[in-house]
């Protein structure tokens, strides 16, 4: 389970600290106020394990600065400056920490400075997913190859997702709380997925529809249902979902809220970033009082322009709420249309 988060002079961020809940951590903000860098950052922790050059090539690769040069990644400053990013999570009983230290200077990830508890954190490995808001359902086949074989512009959140879709299933019956999440799922989407020769397929009473013909929406449950089914999602491990409501009907919103709060309830610890007022009041309205939710609200410091965070797990105490104020607004414009209306 992670628990915080620590930046200084990375990308967007000045200086700042999150701490984690351990379910579910929702965060909203304004554009640019760095909160898909969060669950980037966070996810790079978590993949250490099985990448290479560690956690400084894997953030490299996940952020994919110009030139893959690192150094790009420390926040902008007409001076030389130096920065990192520190994340820490719970292994038993103990509280564990690694860091990752560079400068604006730093060219390649070999030489950033990675300290802290390395040899624990690579040890105990778990498994982790990040849903991009791109959807990659459809473009799976050869992608992988591809990857492997040329540079091509992609950050490497993409072929991950794709090569944990294309894990076989688990062996044994599946159990009561997956079966469970899955039946949720496909009566959501109407069927269940397949894979054949690298090609996604979504199979119900009607046949098998390819993913390059199926709404977007609909590849997005797809893709949640197969992470399931192969065990990605399992007690333990981390979903990393950005803007899950990009491409998906408000009307779908009420069920992939209640899975991902079983998902929660089986040990599965979940990070979204969101600007979805229906998303924001489904969690508000579905968590029951034993849910670990926590709502973290970016905003820029007015005085200063930096970027800070105001957390709580309550959906009515969030503090800059931009959301929820651009809807209240609408509201308040729609009422003074009316108002205006009846007075001619």
């Amino acid at each position: 389970m992670l628990e915080k988060i620590k930046f200084e002079k990375f990308t967007a961020f000045e200086k700042l600290e999150v701490e984690f809940s351990p379910g579910i951590n929702i965060f909203i903000g304004e554009n640019g106020t760095g909160k898909t860098h969060i669950l980037k950052a966070a996810y790079s922790a978590c993949e250490i394990a099985k990448s290479k050059g560690g956690f400084a090539e894997k953030i490299n690769n996940v952020f994919y600065p110009s030139g893959k040069q690192i150094g790009r990644l420390v926040k902008r400053s007409s001076s030389s400056t130096k920065g990192f990013i520190e994340v820490t999570r719970k292994v038993g009983d103990k509280s564990i920490s690694i860091r990752l230290s560079l400068s604006n200077h730093t060219t390649k990830p070999e030489k950033a400075t990675v300290s802290g508890s390395t040899k624990a954190w690579s040890e105990n490995s778990f498994d982790a997913a990040f849903i991009p808001v791109k959807d990659m359902m459809a473009n799976a086949p050869g992608f992988r190859s591809l990857f492997e074989e040329r540079e091509i512009h992609f950050e490497e959140i993409y072929v991950d997702i794709i090569r944990k879709a294309f894990l076989p299933a688990l062996k044994g019956p599946t159990d009561s709380q997956r079966k469970k999440l899955l039946g949720l799922l496909q009566n959501a989407m109407d069927g269940k997925v397949i894979a054949k020769n690298e090609e996604f397929f979504l199979r119900n009473k009607n046949g098998e529809l390819e993913f390059t013909l199926l709404a977007e929406g609909y590849r997005k449950l797809g893709l949640l249902w197969v992470l399931m089914q192969n065990g990605t999602l399992l007690n333990g491990s981390t979903l990393f979902w950005d803007e899950p409501e990009t491409n998906l009907n408000p009307k779908l919103m009420k069920a992939v809220v209640g899975i991902l709060l079983e998902l929660q309830r089986m040990g599965v610890q979940i990070f979204l970033s969101t600007h979805d007022y229906v998303i924001l009041k489904e969690f508000d309205l579905q968590s029951q009082k034993n849910d670990e939710v926590a709502f973290h609200s970016l905003f820029r410091n007015q005085e200063s322009d930096e970027i800070e965070i105001s957390s709580t797990p309550n959906y009515l105490d969030i503090s800059h709420n931009t959301i929820d104020d651009t809807f209240g607004d609408i509201v308040d414009r729609e009422i003074e249309k009316s108002m205006g209306g009846l007075g001619k």
